[in-house]
C-alpha cells in the first residue's frame, strides 16, 4: 500500500508543479507587454512635451503649431538612415549622431532641423526603451488650405506600437488603430495632443 500512495502523491505534486509552469510561462508574457506599455507611455509623454517645447504661434490663426518636418514620417524609427555594421538600431544611430541629422544641442538651428533632431531623439528614446517599438505622429488637420500640415487648433497623433504574441492558443482582441498598414499583430499606446 506504500508504494501506490508515493506514486499518488507523485502525481498529484507533478500534475500541480506543471499548474505553476504554465503560470510562470504566463506571467512573463503579461511581464513583458506591461514592461513594453509602461515605455512606450513614458515616450509618448516625452514626445509631447517636446512637440509643446517646438511649438510656436500660428501665423493664421489662434493657437500654437509646430514645423512641417515633425510629420514626415521617414524622420522616425531611423527609416532615412542606412547602418552597414549590422548592429542593433540603437548601436548604429544612437552611440553616434548621424552626420545626416543636425546637432542642435551644439548649433543653432532652423525650426525644420529642430523638427528633424527630435525625430532623431525620439527614435532614439524608443529604441533605448524596447527595439521593437516604433513611434509615429500624424494629424487631423483642421485646415487643409493652409500651408501648415498640421493648422493651430487640430490634434496631433502620437502612436507608439510593439509587435505582439499570442499564448497558450488564445486569440487576442487587436485594436484597429494599432494595426492599420501592419504585417503582424501589433499593440499601440496613443496620445492626443492639441497645442
Amino acid at each position: 500500500m506504500g508504494m501506490v500512495e508515493i506514486l499518488v502523491t507523485l502525481f498529484i505534486l507533478t500534475v500541480g508543479l506543471l499548474g505553476v509552469a504554465s503560470l510562470q510561462f504566463v506571467s512573463a508574457f503579461s511581464n513583458a507587454d506591461a514592461l513594453h506599455r509602461s515605455q512606450a507611455v513614458l515616450v509618448a509623454q516625452q514626445f509631447s512635451e517636446r512637440l509643446r517645447a517646438a511649438a510656436e504661434p500660428s501665423t493664421l490663426g489662434l493657437g500654437l503649431v509646430v514645423d512641417n518636418q515633425y510629420f514626415v514620417q521617414d524622420a522616425y524609427n531611423f527609416a532615412d538612415l542606412s547602418c552597414d555594421s549590422g548592429g542593433s538600431p540603437y548601436e548604429c544611430f544612437c552611440l553616434a549622431l548621424p552626420p545626416t541629422v543636425p546637432n542642435c544641442l551644439q548649433n543653432q538651428c532652423s525650426s525644420a532641423q529642430f523638427a528633424q533632431f527630435d525625430a532623431y531623439e525620439v527614435s532614439c528614446a524608443v529604441t533605448a526603451a524596447a527595439p521593437s517599438l516604433s513611434i509615429s505622429l500624424t494629424c487631423d488637420d483642421n485646415n487643409a488650405l493652409d500651408a501648415d500640415s498640421c493648422s493651430a487648433g487640430s490634434r496631433h497623433h502620437i502612436m507608439v506600437a510593439w509587435p505582439v504574441e499570442s499564448w497558450q492558443n488564445q486569440e487576442r482582441i487587436l485594436n484597429a488603430e494599432c494595426n492599420t498598414n501592419q504585417s503582424v499583430a501589433h499593440d499601440c499606446v496613443t496620445l492626443d495632443l492639441t497645442l
